[in-house]
């Protein structure tokens, strides 16, 4: 709870400024899911229900990446929490609104596209963070020299 505490602030201000892309994001799920002729119309329901779970799973995705600031936590252990929730969120919002399929199949490409988003996010995130990193060491080598 002492660390629930600590981070709250973190937290909620990450949330609250992520909430402003699920409006963006509900746009394009509902225009690939109009492409693909799943679906062909919405009522206000709908639109509402799906504007609602986005939003507020904008603001738990962006919330959670307070999760690498906790020192308690190791990398590893950072990256499961996060993977977890998020997997979990994603899972129950497409279920909830009906953008995914019913059956294992759907269930099972759901997953594995989530994964490989996944891991080619922290891929570019690495990527990126190298390259900085590269960056500065070579700017700290050429000022010693």
């Amino acid at each position: 709870m002492k660390i629930f505490k600590k981070y709250l602030g973190l937290f909620l201000l990450r949330g609250l400024v992520a909430m402003g892309f699920g409006p963006i994001v509900l746009t394009a799920v509902y225009g690939y899911l109009g492409l693909s002729g799943v679906i062909e119309s919405l009522a206000v329901s709908e639109i509402a229900l799906g504007y609602l779970s986005i939003t507020l799973l904008a603001f738990v995705c962006g919330a959670m990446t307070s999760v690498y600031r906790i020192e308690e936590l190791g990398l590893a252990q950072a990256i499961a929490v996060h993977f977890a929730v998020l997997y979990i969120c994603y899972a129950t919002v497409y279920i909830f609104n009906g953008w995914l399929e019913e059956g294992t199949i759907p269930f099972v490409i759901f997953t594995v596209a989530f994964v490989i988003v996944y891991a080619l996010i922290w891929l570019i995130i690495y990527l990126i963070n190298k390259h900085s990193a590269n960056k500065l060491n070579s700017s700290l080598n050429n000022r010693s020299e």
